[in-house]
């Protein structure tokens, strides 16, 4: 039986993610590491991956933040750290739309536009379908390519979309992303 803790990544980390990403992991019966918000992030990888294997069960949605930082910032490496350590299954990846002025951008096998509709394509900050199909622009995407990540699922901001996902409605669409990653993963069918 393996030990390994099992995770959803999550590209932002403001006060507005923080607040949805709390609100939906309890809501699902998982866990938030909240200590990993922060705008940019503040954690190191290795902060993190402690409070996780702290955390008292699965699964455990956990925030990145680079705040528009060009290239490489502290989120992304501490997201790529948790994401390739021996002891974490990453089951997927929220992939947070951002107004980036350096057009980061990933890849993404779904995204979930503002109304809460599935769509082929990539979606912009407020939730809105872009042109592009399975792309998304952001500013803590940049590594998610270099990573073997069962599932990326692409969102506009996360407690925003002018008003459609805030946590005073229940962040329906951040809640539906992560219900989309553990259904795929297969997390309910695993003890």
């Amino acid at each position: 039986m393996s030990n390994r803790r099992r995770v959803i990544l999550v590209t932002d980390g403001d006060d507005y993610a923080r607040r949805a990403v709390e609100y939906v992991a309890k809501e699902i019966g998982g866990r938030c590491i909240s200590y990993s918000h922060g705008n940019p992030s503040t954690l190191t990888g290795p902060e993190i991956v402690k409070l996780i294997k702290k955390a008292p069960h699965d699964p455990v949605l956990v925030m990145f933040d680079d705040s528009g930082i060009v290239g490489e910032g502290a989120g992304e490496s501490a997201l790529k750290f948790v994401a390739l350590h021996k002891d974490i299954e990453v089951l997927g990846v929220i992939a947070v739309a951002a107004k980036s002025r350096h057009e980061e951008w990933t890849r993404v096998d779904v995204s979930i536009d503002r109304e809460g509709e599935l769509t082929p394509y990539g979606v912009d900050k407020y939730g809105i379908a872009e042109l592009e199909i399975g792309r998304i622009n952001g500013d803590t995407v940049y590594c998610l390519d270099e990573l073997d990540i069962p599932i990326i699922v692409g969102i506009g901001d996360i407690g925003k979309m002018a008003r459609r996902d805030s946590y005073k409605l229940g962040s329906p669409i951040t809640k539906k992303a992560v219900e989309i990653i553990l259904e795929r993963s297969g997390f309910h069918g695993k003890k």
